[in-house]
């Protein structure tokens, strides 16, 4: 087993997600706290590790590690001081946090005034605010080979199953941080070179998807095979079959589904090696849930020799998901860095024991002592708890709102001293100037109050290029501190020392054991900590709703086909009649049956059996017109044969809702009579997405200025759609409304002057100020679009009556997917690289993809400012993948042409 296990332990440094380095040592000779030098002398001694500090380095914050640093905090080493003294533990508690907090105390500063005091039981300690400097400042590392040792020996077991090597579908869950993409990347790389069948890997998020292409394309470049993206409008359907080179499909859940779709309507679903889904959990979330039921009940009822994996680190009803995927289930309870919970009610702090019977149990008391006005401004001692890690160490503060974010970032800095602006001030500054450069002057006023302390907030109010920015300056350590939503533990990989949840919410609604777990996840990931701490902190109202909360179980994983039936079951019968899987009620029944529903259908309303709602399902879609056939009784013969309608295939092949396809096909249907071509404003508004306006509240005097605005011709698309200037100006003057006009069209075509004005101006800052909407909202809005405008091109490709949309919507869908001027799309194709860095490139003279695929990364890092040299050789390797996917397209044209045919007479 030692020799496997070597070659596993290779292959991991040069494959952890594609592009993980190693950190770079830190000095021998730093020292340690008393603490840790007792921990050390009894646990093994290594060398020491340095988080990176260069902009141009190479090094990865997530890479793949054999030292980790050993520092505790403060709340750690009372808690490691008093399990020492088990047997004294009421009596010495006291003098257990003393002797903990007393090797912190000769580390600082003591002439420093502070704004704070923390107060162990009855002995008072003074912490300064810049406790973060102090606290272990020269606590080295030591090297861990035990832990890696354990995370390769259940990496090594789980390749070595022999489910696996019989090609059998599999199940994997491990904790978060626990190693599960490695394993899923040699098996990918397994498949796409051993056994030379093509691979799709299923994200959940457009820019989960385009990192892993940023970082799997060197591997494409180096072994021979292509990347493809397949995310809000990029994809080609069907995909291009190659004949020498093998692809692998990096998708997100809805392109996954129209991908597989194209596959199996082209028979080529077995050239379908192997599909990796990551999150497999998100199968019972919502409409993108059922999507991706429906596309893993179409593979495996299509397709006998496609492999499937899925991973996942939060699942509790594996067993109804085993037998819907005809999986092995293969657990490990590991975590290659121990998480301290805790949970934080007033002044006293719990640590979290699942072991016990309640939940959690007495950890210790901490008495927290502000001066006044700290104490108001900071009830919940927030400043305490991440000055006491950072800016040495990293850490995430989630809240419920965007806005309390914004709040809780301004509110730490207010208690910051100037010290915490010394650290790293001129990258700091160069981050400031980069996203000043990305809002073409402009900056968040917030964001530059705050990321000269280090403390910068993350939420879908920013901007990509914006996030992407403050994500990157964080895995660099030049952020210490983010205030983040909640979304932010489901999507990219930012590790943190120590996360503290302000609420247990959710916005307004009450925090999901899964979500809570995804949080606390993020805490003290493997290479970057040797511990990590999470903390709740707790309203006493909410006390008895956090415990259920943390004794509660994982969520089960329930099917969405019903609770979302446009989106999931009247679309999926719809398809498997389309792609005639099955063309009987029989059929249907049957395939139905083999989904996570059909698992399932004894949870189902005893008012109807699944064969029940299956017909009432068939007979609403005949009633749409999307299918033709005799539905019959439970009783009688079900072997008459169901084909789909001309609408019926347009609207599975252009992934349209089933809700909204016959009103997607009037509009267009009235356009033929009288589409307006002087802009783009009409077309804009027929490929504004219908899902987004129930969220749009239009600002009356914003809409009837943008409406002067446009020329007569322009105006003339608001009374063609159905909104008149008579209506718009009686709303801008409060006067009341006789005529009933649909306030979803009203809404629609405020939302098409919104990506109206993006078009003409590419400038997300000054729209979002001119329509008063959030960046990020507007961004959303335009991503949505460009997606939403490439369904509707599948859609119009299926009815002969719209071939004029067809050169329209591919023009627009290609605007709206760059939104920039003409010269800067072809950049732009390329992963990771958005407007501003396309910018940087075209005026340094990399103005096509060929010069930027032929460029030399260290002349890129001396020309293009705040580019890492990792980030220039993941640029040029992307390029180059690209170029070799055009390039092996048209050599695939060429040889079609040149074949000579068969049937030549």
């Amino acid at each position: 087993m030692a020799e496997p296990a070597l070659v596993v332990r290779r292959r991991s440094r040069r494959l952890g997600s594609a592009g993980k380095r190693s950190r770079t040592p830190a000095r021998p000779g730093a020292a340690c706290s008393p603490l840790s030098r007792k921990r050390l002398s009894s646990g093994g001694e290594g060398a020491p590790a340095e988080p990176p500090c260069n902009n141009d380095s190479e090094e990865d914050m997530f890479g793949d590690y054999s030292s980790f640093h050993e520092s505790d905090s403060l709340l750690a080493q009372v808690l490691d001081a008093e399990r020492q003294h088990p047997q004294e533990k009421d009596v010495d508690m006291k003098a257990a946090a003393e002797f903990a907090h007393g090797n912190l105390q000769s580390e600082m500063d003591q002439n420093k005034q502070g704004h704070f005091h923390i107060t162990e039981d009855s002995g008072v300690h003074k912490v300064d605010e810049d406790y973060g400097f102090q606290i272990n400042k020269n606590d080295p590392g030591d090297t861990n080979e035990d832990l890696s040792d354990s995370v390769l020996e259940w990496q090594h077991d789980c390749l070595t199953l022999k489910s696996l090597q019989q090609r059998k579908n599999l199940i994997y869950s491990l904790p978060t941080s626990g190693g599960k993409t490695l394993v899923a990347e040699i098996l990918i790389l397994q498949e796409l070179l051993c056994r030379q069948k093509d691979v799709l890997m299923i994200l959940p998020y457009v820019a989960i998807v385009q990192e892993k292409v940023w970082g799997l394309s060197s591997f494409g470049i180096e072994l021979g095979f292509l990347v493809e993206e397949y995310a809000g409008s990029k994809g080609r359907f069907p995909p291009i079959k190659r004949r020498v080179k093998k692809s692998l499909y990096i998708a997100t859940i809805e392109k996954g589904h129209a991908l597989v779709n194209s596959l199996i309507e082209t028979d080529r679903i077995d050239d379908l090696g192997l599909v990796v889904v990551d999150e497999l959990h998100m199968i019972g979330e919502g409409s993108r849930g059922a999507t991706l039921e429906m596309t893993l009940a179409k593979i495996l009822y299509a397709s006998k020799n496609t492999h499937i994996v899925g991973m996942s680190a939060t699942l509790n009803n594996v067993g109804d998901l085993q037998k819907f995927l005809q999986a092995e289930y293969y657990t490990k309870n590991f975590r290659p860095v121990e998480l301290k919970e805790y949970i934080k009610i007033r002044d006293t702090i719990y640590e979290v024991d699942s072991k016990a019977d309640n939940g959690f149990t007495f950890s210790r008391v901490l008495n927290f002592k502000y001066s006044s006005s700290l104490e108001k401004a900071d009830p919940d001692h927030i400043v305490a708890l991440v000055t006491e890690v950072i800016p040495k160490y990293s850490c995430l503060i989630f809240c419920p709102t965007k806005k309390n974010c914004e709040n809780v970032a301004t509110m730490v800095c207010k208690y910051l001293n100037k010290e915490f602006r010394a650290h790293r001030e001129k990258e700091k500054q160069d981050l400031i100037k980069n996203l000043k450069d990305i809002g073409n002057g402009s900056i968040c006023p917030v964001l530059r109050q705050t990321i000269p302390f280090g403390v910068a907030y993350h939420h879908s109010g920013l901007t990509n290029e914006e996030r992407r920015s403050i994500e990157e300056a964080y895995s660099r350590g030049v952020l210490c501190l983010l205030a983040c939503t909640a979304t932010l533990a489901a999507g990219v990989n930012l590790p943190a020392r120590r996360v503290i949840l302000r609420a247990p919410y959710v916005a307004n609604e009450f925090l999901k054991k899964n979500q809570y777990e995804q949080m606390i996840g993020r805490a003290g990931r493997a290479g970057i900590d040797n511990a990590g701490e999470s903390i709740l902190v707790v309203q006493e109202k909410d006390k008895h709703l956090v415990r259920d909360l943390i004794t509660s179980p994982l969520e089960n994983c329930y099917s969405n086909l019903l609770p979302e039936s446009t989106k999931g079951m009247q679309y999926l019968l719809l398809s498997l009649v389309g792609l005639k899987i099955a063309v009987t009620q029989e059929e249907v029944y049957d395939f139905m049956c083999h989904t996570l529903l059909g698992v399932q259908q004894q949870l189902l309303s005893k008012e109807k059996s699944l064969s029940e709602i299956i017909r009432d399902e068939l007979e609403n879609l005949i009633e749409k017109g999307l299918l033709k056939g005799k539905i019959m009784e439970k009783d009688q013969n079900s072997k008459s044969t169901l084909t789909i309608t001309q609408l019926g295939k347009a609207t599975y092949k252009g992934s349209i809702d089933v809700s909204y396809c016959n009103l997607l096909y009037k509009e267009l249907r009235k356009g033929l009579e009288g589409l307006v071509l002087e802009s783009s404003l009409h077309l804009l508004y027929l490929a504004t997405p219908y899902d987004v306006v129930s969220n749009c509240s239009p600002d009356w005097m914003i809409y009837l200025r943008q409406f002067n605005q446009l020329s007569s011709a322009e105006q003339k698309v608001a009374d063609v759609v159905g909104v008149p200037e008579s209506f718009i100006t009686k709303k801008a003057s409060g006067q009341a409304i006789r005529k009933n006009v649909d306030s979803a069209v009203v809404n629609r075509l405020y939302l098409s002057f919104v990506l109206y004005a993006l078009l003409k101006e590419t400038n997300i800052w000054s729209v979002s100020e001119k329509f008063n909407m959030s960046r990020g909202y507007v961004q959303n809005l335009l991503t949505s679009a460009a997606s939403f405008a490439s369904c509707v091109l599948h859609f119009c490709e299926e009815l002969e009556e719209f071939w004029v949309y067809k050169a329209l919507l591919t023009e627009l869908t290609k605007r709206l997917t760059y939104c920039v001027k003409t010269e800067l799309i072809s950049l732009m194709e390329v992963a990771g690289v958005l407007e501003a860095r396309a910018k940087q490139l075209y005026n340094a003279g990399f103005k096509t993809l060929v010069h930027l695929a032929n460029a030399n990364p260290e002349t890129l890092v001396k020309m293009i400012e705040h580019l890492s040299r990792r980030q220039a050789k993941q640029m040029v390797l992307s390029a180059k993948m690209l170029l070799t996917e055009k390039a092996e397209a048209l050599q695939e044209e060429v040889d079609e042409l040149l074949k000579v045919p068969t049937d030549i007479p």
